[in-house]
């Protein structure tokens, strides 16, 4: 394994902000609250606009991808396979969607919209209904499509362009070779400063939780230094984890991890009022639908109220922060997917689960308020958010169990959290490779856990919530400028397969004569003929063009196929390489008769053809008629075409030409 992978411009630069805005907690500790108060203030009141606009146009974005025509595109090579089975797929999603967050939140934000909402009166039954209204927003398909924006993007440009797995690939449609410069070094930088922070967040809620459970079972005092000392004893299991190489143990932990918490809500779901439970998860459904587009927009621009700021902002700022962590795991696992199974799979899924959760939790604690407790689960919450789980779980069987029970998830999130945290950053800040020496990814676990540490110690939760916010705002421009990036880029990738599918050839075949043509017209031509034209003429012809390239500096090879076809391919390091080969296939000759026409396939007669074939995976076109100047003359139009692509400026490209993109 190498010593170093380092992109030193990303990693020294991303290393020194994220040190700079941590100090600024530690060194003055006194002004701490009063600057980060007035810093989110300041956030909130100019850019607030901006982050509900910059969030409702990426979701209008990933179902307009959806629905549109550019849904049918792949996420790699056009013949590639899904490297998961549909079910694995989904499930791998339906994972995805659970972590500290739906710890934390499950019962805190329904009994606080309930008991605080931002229109309704406290208590009542309409605040209840608007508290899981509010509820599915902030978790629902808006936050998915934060992440399905650099999901997509990651995955498209880096299994179909052969770009690297990192944020900086998806602006190659805008920017081309200057992703590798200093423009590309920025992205980067501000995606790890804003997955720092935002895991950073994530691991204060599961710090003040497992607190707060520990405060409940054991009598252990609530204190910042008791949060710092939980902090790093969870960061050295989860660097130890990063250390010993125990990602398959870690992998195995956390399915069981998520098996426990849906034995957990299947607990709470049939103790509690199940009946009741599924009805509020209908109706919730239909409430949140209903308002959909309303809420996406709504601002209180003309009854200004401090809770938009406290709650939906807040949560549009954390998502984006944690877009580059989630977005890269969802990308790696939807190789082969079309566009639209993802969008589907990745908006749906997860959200469906989260719905059902908040439900079984969030109506739960409600109905016990209204109930039997009496409005004593509110007012605890209202004193104390990270004590909200454990006095919902004293009006339920069992308490003592299932208050352990989620310490201990609430505990094995945060390890897992830390270490793929730290795996990812680690990727972006070496330039896409995943392949690192292990220090790196220890340095980027160490360092979340001391940001983590030195925010709780400045100013709390409210500290961590100003610093998600602050580092999410740069990287919502980059978010936009990634969708933008993806149109374009399925623009002209779309383009190429319409012509592709009319399977012409760059040129046309010198004609020999309409005697000639007569004899190719009546000859189906056999396996033999064909394995005779590719080694007689196409291997020659992409042996002289493949030793010309050389000469001329570029890395290119010719090789034989398996089923005798011919191939040559010229490397590249900064997209997708070069391919064109000629093949041997073959396809079921016409039939004139229902008694041949009966016949299996395998037992007709076959037509073969030379059939060419690029590095994108499309179907390509017969060259069986091509003299050698004739394929070398297609070989320099496609190459052409390919280089059209991947070098010319982007203000020539995606102009709506028939034909701007290459056949490879």
């Amino acid at each position: 394994m190498p010593t170093s992978t380092l992109n030193r411009p990303v990693f020294f630069t991303a290393s020194a902000i994220i040190v700079l805005l941590a100090l600024v907690g530690v060194v003055y500790p006194d002004d701490s609250a009063r600057i980060f108060s007035a810093v989110q203030g300041f956030v909130l009141e100019t850019f607030g606009w901006f982050y509900l606009l910059a969030v409702g146009i990426l979701v209008v974005t990933v179902l307009f991808l959806a629905v549109s025509r550019y849904g049918t595109l792949k996420l790699g090579p056009d013949d590639s396979e899904p490297d998961y089975p549909y079910v694995s797929w989904l499930a791998m999603l339906f994972a995805a969607g659970m972590g500290i967050g739906l710890m934390f939140y499950a019962v805190a934000e329904p009994i606080l919209h309930y008991s605080v909402p931002p229109e309704e009166a406290p208590g009542s039954f309409a605040a209840a209904r608007q508290a899981m209204s509010i509820v599915y927003f902030h978790w629902g398909i808006h936050a998915w499509a934060i992440y399905a924006v650099v999901g997509l993007s990651l995955a498209y440009f880096s299994f179909r362009y052969n770009l690297p797995l990192t944020i900086r690939a998806g602006f190659y449609p805008l920017i081309r070779e200057r992703i590798y410069g200093p423009i590309g070094h920025a992205v980067d930088i501000f995606a790890i400063c804003g997955t720092m922070f935002g895991i950073a967040t994530s691991l204060g809620l599961g710090v003040l939780q497992i607190n707060a459970g520990l405060n409940y079972l054991v009598g252990v005092p609530q204190t910042p230094w008791i949060q710092v000392g939980l902090i790093a004893l969870v960061m050295a299991m989860a660097t130890a984890s990063v250390v010993s190489g125990l990602d398959k143990g870690i992998r195995r932990l956390s399915e069981g991890n998520l098996l426990l918490a849906i034995v957990l809500m299947l607990f709470v779901l049939v103790v509690g009022p199940t009946e009741f439970l599924f009805r509020a998860f209908v109706q919730n459904t239909g409430t949140y639908l209903s308002g959909f587009v309303e809420r996406t927009f709504k601002l209180y621009a003309y009854e200004p109220k401090n809770w938009i700021s406290d709650w939906t902002l807040f949560y549009w700022a954390w998502w984006i922060s944690w877009s580059p962590f989630v977005g890269m795991f969802i990308a790696r696992i939807s190789r082969g997917r079309t566009v639209r199974e993802f969008v589907v799979g990745v908006l749906f899924v997860p959200s469906a689960f989260t719905f059902f959760w908040m439900t079984v939790f969030g109506n739960t604690a409600i109905s016990l308020d209204m109930g039997p407790a009496a409005g004593a689960i509110a007012r605890a919450v209202g004193e104390d958010i990270s004590v909200s789980l454990f006095q919902f779980f004293e009006y339920l069987p069992w308490t003592l169990v299932t208050s352990t029970l989620s310490c201990a998830l609430v505990a094995v999130f945060f390890v897992t959290s830390a270490d793929s945290g730290s795996m990812v950053i680690d990727t972006i800040a070496a330039g896409g490779n995943s392949n690192t020496p292990v220090w790196q990814r220890i340095y980027w676990c160490a360092l979340e856990g001391l940001v983590a540490a030195a925010l709780l110690l400045a100013g709390g939760l409210g500290a961590l919530q100003t610093m998600t916010l602050i580092t999410a705002l740069p990287f919502a421009f980059i978010l936009l400028l990634l969708a933008f990036g993806l149109v374009r880029g399925m623009r002209a990738d779309m383009a190429r397969l319409t012509a592709h599918r009319e399977a012409r050839p760059a040129i046309r075949a010198r004609s020999a004569g309409w005697q000639a043509r007569l004899g190719a017209i009546l000859h189906q031509p056999t396996k033999r003929d064909i394995l005779a034209f590719i080694e007689r003429t196409a291997r020659p012809a992409l042996e002289e063009v493949c030793r010309e390239l050389n000469k001329r500096g570029l890395d290119a090879a010719t090789e034989r196929d398996e089923d005798g076809g011919a191939t040559l391919t010229v490397r590249s390091e900064a997209t997708r390489n070069f391919v064109y080969g000629v093949n041997p296939a073959a396809r079921p000759a016409m039939v004139f008769s229902a008694a041949d026409a009966s016949r299996p396939e395998a037992r007709r007669e076959q037509v073969w053809a030379a059939r060419t074939a690029f590095s994108d995976g499309t179907r390509g076109y017969d060259v069986a008629d091509f003299s050698r100047d004739d394929l070398i003359s297609d070989v320099l139009a496609q190459f052409e075409r390919y280089r059209v692509l991947t070098q010319a400026p982007s203000t020539s490209l995606y102009t709506g030409s028939p034909d701007p993109a290459p056949a490879t």
